[in-house]
């Protein structure tokens, strides 16, 4: 026979005073920011005729189409990560184009059933932290993979887990284009077709996650165990500072 659960309903590992129900208003924010949508797009090659970085202009322009505002991070002259400090200026644009995004595309060639050490190289320069603040936390995420021979999903499987890593919105769409090179004209455009299709869709299912999602990000990240430090660290100072004579 079923039941509602346990008979004992009391919580005695819980701070009932920093447990927050669902707030309607604030998931209903009562002002909505109306700039463009900020998307960054990084991509994973250093080839000169990379398709991921075609793949990565292409998804540009239809996001310029939809609303938004890109930047695009080029990862030439990027250095390994840890082998530079913070303020290289590589590194310093890539950081500073995470905090100014309000989502993200990533889209990485497959290589050895993996993504690039190119592309894993960007986002490990991407912190979960720099101080207070998180470069990619509450930023929504489309996922897209460059294939050379048949298609497959081991590059967007992988973005996946670093984006949910990154604690960022992944959205549910994704593309991966076979045969890439058999994509693109002479001039670098992608050709129509269902890949070119299935790239709008993502693009197009991104910018309505971002509206969607970008005013209500604090409150949806806003997390129990960061309150109940927050709360633990002050009454650490306050004891402090009784004691001190």
């Amino acid at each position: 026979m079923a039941s509602d659960g346990p008979e004992d309903d009391t919580l005695p590992a819980l701070r009932g005073d920093l447990l927050q129900p669902v707030d309607l208003e604030r998931l209903e924010p009562a002002t909505r920011a109306r700039h463009k949508p900020r998307i960054l797009l990084l991509y994973g090659s250093l080839r000169p005729e990379a398709y991921s970085r075609l793949m990565t202009e292409e998804a540009a322009r239809v996001l310029r189409a939809l609303g938004a505002e890109t930047r695009v991070f080029h990862p030439h002259g990027l250095p390994v990560a840890n082998s530079a400090e913070p303020d290289h200026p590589k590194v310093a644009e890539l950081r500073g184009l995470s905090l100014w995004s309000e989502g993200q595309v990533w889209c990485s060639p497959e290589r050895h059933g993996a993504i690039t050490g190119v592309f894993k190289n960007q986002i490990d320069w991407i912190p979960l932290s720099i101080g207070r603040v998180r470069p990619t936390q509450g930023r929504t995420l489309a996922l897209m993979q460059s294939n050379g021979g048949s298609q497959s999903f081991n590059a967007v499987n992988t973005l996946r887990l670093l984006g949910r890593w990154m604690r960022m919105f992944t959205i549910p769409n994704q593309s991966s284009v076979p045969k890439v090179y058999e994509q693109f004209d002479e001039a670098g455009r992608m050709r129509p077709g269902p890949y070119y299709e299935r790239v709008v869709d993502v693009m197009e299912e991104l910018v309505r996650f971002t509206w969607l999602l970008r005013d209500r990000t604090d409150y949806l990240t806003d997390r129990y165990s960061e309150r109940l430090a927050a709360a633990r660290k002050a009454a650490d100072m306050d004891r402090r500072a009784a004691e001190s004579p």
